[in-house]
């Protein structure tokens, strides 16, 4: 069973930048694959990025690409997901997931059913 916590969300005027955090309590962490999703109010959950078990590879939703940047840190059980040029659209609730069973392509981390365990989620609220 893994754990995840997410941190780092807050309330941010639009171009402004954050620094979410998602920390596993799972010490092979650097077994699983690693996503960020988000949610706004009445609206479905939206893939926003994945990265590899390595670290090696990164894919990005196309409403968030050349903005936000995936990363992780495997000695510190953590993944991060830098976000910038803040818009008032990118307010949702954002979410951490693991996946942990290996898939050919990236292609398939991009659907919320590819993953095993979710954070409770931070918010994150941008203002005009």
């Amino acid at each position: 069973q893994v754990q995840l916590v997410e941190s780092g969300g807050g309330l941010v005027q639009a171009g402004g930048s954050l620094r979410l955090s998602c920390a596993a309590s799972e010490r092979t962490f650097n077994n699983y694959a690693m996503g960020w999703f988000r949610q706004a109010p009445g609206k479905e959950r939206e893939f926003v990025a994945t990265i590899t078990w390595s670290g090696g590879s990164t894919t990005y939703g196309d409403s968030v690409k050349g903005r936000f940047v995936i990363s992780r840190d495997n000695a510190k059980n953590t993944v991060y997901l830098q976000i910038n040029s803040l818009k008032p659209e990118d307010t949702a609730v954002y979410y951490c997931a693991a996946a942990g069973t290996l898939y050919s392509s990236q292609y398939y981390y991009t659907s919320s059913l590819r993953y095993d365990y979710w954070g409770q989620g931070t918010q994150v609220t941008v203002s005009s």
